[in-house]
């Protein structure tokens, strides 16, 4: 596999440049696929596979993608909108491809009595046949945040 890092500068309107490096690692040509927003977890709603309960702080959680809200079973990537609702205490939430190693780095960031906070990420899926995402709820035990994703799009 390749990676290529470039260097480059974007002029934005009035002489002000910016420069940022991308690093591009990827097994593609994929192709970008968007669909209608649409839920695929909350577990504000009442107990069960895409629902209830909150996270638990130092707990990994799983969730199907695949099958719902048009992602096929063809699907690389999701494109998700992942948002934190009412945390009891500060933290981080992770997602990564299920049944693969859970990554360093954090996918949204949050302080304790935030109503909600967003972010946006690009989730691969994992050979699983379920093709479901892992979530971990970096937070102290006892604290609880629940968790509302959204796809708004798949890579295959």
């Amino acid at each position: 596999m390749l990676a290529v890092n470039k260097v480059r500068m974007v002029l934005l309107g009035v002489g002000v440049a910016l420069a940022f490096s991308s690093a591009a690692q990827a097994g593609g040509p994929f192709q970008f696929f968007s669909v209608t927003p649409c839920r695929i977890v909350d577990t504000r709603n009442a107990n069960g596979v895409t629902g209830g309960p909150a996270l638990a702080g130092q707990a990994t959680r799983s969730f199907p993608v695949v099958g719902l809200c048009g992602v096929p079973a063809t699907a690389q990537a999701a494109v998700l909108n992942v948002t934190v609702v009412a945390p009891t205490g500060g933290g981080h939430v992770r997602i990564w491809p299920y049944n693969a190693t859970m990554p360093l780095v954090s996918t949204i960031n949050f302080d304790p009595g935030e109503p909600a906070i967003a972010n946006g990420a690009i989730v691969p899926l994992s050979s699983d046949p379920t093709l479901s995402i892992s979530t971990f709820l970096g937070a102290s035990s006892g604290n609880t945040a629940h968790l509302v994703i959204d796809v708004t799009g798949y890579f295959q």
